[in-house]
């Protein structure tokens, strides 16, 4: 166990779960909040929202998705499976239960919103509330494919290519390619600063987590579809908080709401003044926007 520098007063811990070392921070008291982050960021997409959290009286868990950061990275299957968001969710489900929370809240950026947004359809009775950000529902994104979301998506077609194309090319150059993607995404001037984006790069040079999260994505293209086909019947349960960056992509081309009301039946949201990376360009926002959702007596399962 170590202290966090980048998350005041958080501690660093791994534990066991699912058949993967998943590394997390973890502090406070009170009602539990596990925090997911997106790619290409780790838990500490988190360090600016997480200390408020605790400060309010929250219990919050901000671990690395399997394959991501210092989190463990098990080998794939020619379907993807280890990496479907079914298999990342229950990588959760084990870890919060590990640490003794079986009833949580969740909170999902970017990829996490999608592993949460799977949590949520699978183990309903865990989840208290769930807030997802700057996503629309994946099979909903897919569906609407244009030229448009293509080009300022262009990753999301990249990376499904098979192995091991985007491996070699982004592992060429592994620096340009994380900064040019972050670049790309974030609207909000010095929102993501170079100490950040040391520690992001730290682990993004390892060849192993370049293919993970490879697999992350050719999943969310593959398996994941099919598991959403499956169940799309199914709504989520739990109140839903759906915040996007008015300046961000998905906010441009998606009536982000609206497509969340087709998922659940009690979804609220609204977007907040920043582009896709919502924890670091506008935290105070969204950490306002979430303890008024955690607090919400009317906002229960």
């Amino acid at each position: 166990m170590a202290l966090s520098p980048f998350m005041q007063g958080f501690t660093l811990e791994t534990a066991a779960v699912s058949g993967v070392d998943i590394n997390y921070a973890r502090a406070g008291e009170g009602p539990p909040v596990l925090l997911l982050h997106g790619h290409p960021q780790t838990h500490i997409v988190w360090r600016k929202v997480a200390p408020q959290l605790t400060s309010a009286g929250y219990t919050v868990v901000a671990p690395d998705l399997r394959g991501y950061g210092d989190s463990g990275k098990p080998e794939s299957d020619t379907e993807n499976r280890p990496y479907s968001k079914r298999v990342m969710a229950r990588d959760q489900i084990a870890l919060m239960a590990k640490l003794g929370h079986d009833r949580f809240s969740v909170v999902g950026h970017d990829r996490g919103g999608r592993v949460a947004h799977r949590l949520a359809l699978d183990f309903p009775d865990a989840v208290e509330r769930l807030a997802v950000l700057d996503i629309a529902p994946t099979r909903t994104m897919y569906a609407q494919t244009n030229k448009e979301f293509a080009t300022r998506y262009f990753w999301w077609f990249f990376l499904i290519q098979p192995f091991d194309f985007p491996e070699r090319m982004i592992g060429a150059d592994p620096e340009y390619f994380l900064r040019r993607h972050i670049s790309g995404q974030v609207r909000t001037e010095g929102a993501v600063g170079e100490d950040a984006i040391a520690e992001y790069l730290r682990t993004y040079r390892n060849p192993e987590t370049i293919h993970a999260i490879c697999e992350d994505y050719r999943a969310s293209a593959g398996i994941d579809l099919e598991h959403d086909e499956a169940d799309a019947h199914r709504r989520v349960s739990a109140p839903l908080l759906a915040l996007w960056g008015a300046k961000s992509v998905v906010g441009d081309l998606y009536d982000v709401l609206a497509t969340w009301k087709e998922k659940a039946p009690n979804v609220t949201g609204c977007p907040l003044p920043c582009g896709h990376a919502i924890p670091e360009e506008a935290p105070d926002a969204l950490t306002a926007k979430l303890l008024e959702f955690l607090s919400d007596p009317e906002a229960r399962a």
